[in-house]
């Protein structure tokens, strides 16, 4: 029986690498973001409203972290069916908006990223420029 196990975590230089990225990402595409990353645990290592980003995207921008990290896909994968009652369940912390994706190395889930402000497709593009600042895609 094992009692112990070993893991991967995102550090805080790791978040604030993918941060930078997803930074730069949203200035190139002229669009200001709330970018939120969670560790596996759902703790937030990382995060920043840019200026001009709307103020009331950073909680969706964590939710969308949060269900990243929690579920291991990405927020879209979460069926419409569910999509309003999981929200209410969980007091709002699961949402299958576009913008959150998981973030794993070597097959072990480190955490979500988790963007907002701009439209779906704009907080996907995003989280994926941070994501693959580690490496892991894009």
């Amino acid at each position: 029986m094992q009692f112990v196990q070993d893991t991967k975590r995102l550090t805080h230089r790791g978040a604030l690498f993918m941060l930078t990225a997803a930074v730069s990402r949203a200035e190139e595409i002229g669009q200001p973001q709330c970018i939120v990353i969670v560790d596996a645990g759902g703790d937030v290592v990382a995060e920043i409203r840019m200026t001009g980003a709307k103020f009331l995207s950073r909680k969706s921008a964590l939710a969308k972290a949060l269900t990243a990290a929690s579920t291991g896909v990405e927020t879209t994968a979460i069926p419409e069916a569910v999509r309003t009652p999981i929200g209410f369940a969980s007091d709002g912390k699961v949402t299958g908006l576009p913008g959150g994706l998981p973030i794993v190395h070597e097959g072990v889930l480190l955490g979500g990223i988790g963007v907002g402000s701009g439209s779906g497709d704009q907080d996907i593009e995003v989280a994926k420029a941070g994501l693959a600042a580690l490496g892991e895609g894009g």
